[in-house]
């Protein structure tokens, strides 16, 4: 069981709660501040203090009173006016996230939402009801005021939602898990909506599986290592230590690791004195996309324990002050990182697939052909690739360097990070797909040099993945090959690869 203090989540109990569907409650002492902070907000609408977000209006109206019997009215009409998303809705497991990420930031007390809210958006993700939220129209900031209000839709019984593999009105799902729908209260509705959680659950799916992929990319390559016949002394530690990268020492390490008693590398001068920089360099490069995924990670980190709306109540209601932590600057710029650290691991393997294929830069069969001519083999995987590669080249443009003025310029500069963060997890889906067909072109090449001559670990991965992609004996359609096989690294179990430094 996982319990939120709103200060503790870890992106590996996000992961227990996303895939494995472990249970969360809220943690006793937090549920007290978030009394603290909702006494506050009930003692202003009773004085009738003027306070944004509370009895004004919002954005560009800020400085539009409202009048004390239209307070839970108003929050209604945000809502409303605000769920007008758009596009395909985000995958289930990032809806999932979205739940757990908002319950997380309201419990930290600032927001000023009575425990109930809480309480329901907990009660949602525990029975596994996931609001449908359309993944266009956030500019990231003021948060992700569009999606989120797709989610507090939910709370309130209206919208859609994912329940059990079907797609059904809100209100009929919670019926079945007899959930009642709650009535938001003052300051409610933009306490759900003024966050950065579409962005920051987006961008914690899609760093899990990157992180996944990352460690799958460095046993792919130490295969295709010895499918042609690499020099494994530009692995040698000696030489990650003399430049002092910490992530290029172990990229190195772990392939050490995967290639311990394989016949099929070479050493320096046995068969060539140098590799191409796609194998010899791959401590250098996969090593740079490491240090950029362990700061997405930190920033990821931070922000799932962090208070995004506006405006916050400190001091028992004493300071209620508007702010601007709902800007997703921070983690635009993390996403857009990561774009280009994924994008890195799938421009250097599509440079190994070429020279697994090219008869012009290795001794193996043309495009590992069974009848080179007559069929054309792994010919046109590797189009698929440079086709995938290419594509991610084009969304790894950054988005957060783009801003465009809202709500009659009151809001003059955005963040656009859910929009990085969508189009991080675009990257990692494709890069994923071109790990697979590195994969199966390395299984094709390691079989025409001796499987009986790989190391232990590689030979592992041979095995398995044999059994999910047969050898390539005759052309054959292998579009469903390369799913099979990325869907299969998708779900890889962790166990596989070594995430420790145990090599030497």
């Amino acid at each position: 069981m996982v319990i939120l203090t709103g200060n503790t989540l870890t992106i590996e109990e996000v992961k227990r709660v996303l895939y494995h569907n472990e249970l969360v409650i809220a943690s006793e002492e937090s549920m007290k501040a978030v009394e603290k902070g909702r006494k506050a907000v009930e003692d202003i609408v009773a004085k009738q203090q003027i306070v944004y977000g509370i009895n004004t209006g919002f954005g560009k109206f800020s400085d539009v009173l409202i009048d004390a019997n239209d307070v839970e009215q108003l929050q209604v009409n945000l809502i409303h006016s605000h769920a007008c998303g758009v596009g395909e809705p985000f995958p289930e497991e990032v809806s999932r996230a979205m739940l757990l990420l908002r319950a997380n930031a309201l419990l930290k007390g600032y927001s000023g939402v009575r425990p109930i809210v809480i309480e329901r958006l907990l009660d949602l993700l525990n029975a596994r009801i996931h609001p449908v939220i359309p993944q266009q129209g956030s500019l990231g900031a003021s948060g992700d005021l569009a999606p989120l209000a797709h989610l507090a839709l939910v709370l309130t019984g209206e919208g859609e939602v994912f329940y059990h593999g079907r797609r059904m009105p809100a209100l009929e799902a919670m019926a079945k898990e007899g959930i009642a729908p709650i009535a938001l209260k003052a300051k409610e509705g933009l306490a759900l909506i003024n966050g950065t959680q579409a962005m920051t659950a987006m961008g914690v799916v899609a760093y899990i599986e990157a992180e996944k992929l990352a460690y799958e990319s460095e046993l792919i390559a130490a295969m295709t290592m010895e499918g042609l016949r690499g020099i494994i002394d530009a692995l040698d530690e000696r030489i990650h230590v003399a430049r002092g990268f910490p992530q290029q020492i172990d990229v190195a390490m772990r392939i050490r690791g995967y290639l311990a008693g394989s016949q099929l590398v070479t050493k320096q001068g046995e068969l060539r004195v140098q590799d191409a920089y796609s194998l010899r360099c791959i401590p250098q490069v996969h090593g740079a996309s490491w240090q950029a995924l362990e700061y997405v990670k930190e920033k990821l980190e931070i922000e799932i324990n962090a208070a995004t709306d506006n405006p916050l109540i400190f001091d028992d209601g004493s300071a209620v002050i508007s702010g601007g932590n709902f800007h997703g600057q921070p983690i635009a710029l993390a996403m857009d990182l990561m774009k280009i650290a994924v994008a890195e691991l799938a421009n250097i393997s599509e440079r190994r697939i070429e020279r697994l294929v090219n008869p012009q830069l290795n001794d193996l069969p043309p495009f590992l052909s069974p009848q080179p001519g007559l069929q054309s083999g792994a010919m046109i995987m590797q189009y698929v690739a440079a086709s995938l590669v290419s594509e991610n080249k084009t969304l790894a443009h950054p988005a957060s360097v783009d801003s465009i003025p809202s709500s009659a310029n009151q809001e003059d500069h955005v963040s656009m990070g859910s929009i990085a963060a969508r189009h991080a997890y675009v990257i990692v889906q494709n890069a994923r797909r071109v790990l697979a067909i590195e994969l199966i072109c390395a299984l094709q090449a390691v079989e025409y040099r001796g499987v009986e001559k790989m190391a232990a670990k590689t030979r592992q991965l041979y095995e398995e993945a044999r059994d999910i992609v047969p050898s390539i004996t005759h052309d054959r359609v292998f579009s469903g090959d390369i799913e099979a096989i990325a869907q299969w690294l998708k779900q890889m179990d962790e166990t596989f690869w070594q995430k420790e430094n145990q090599y030497s």
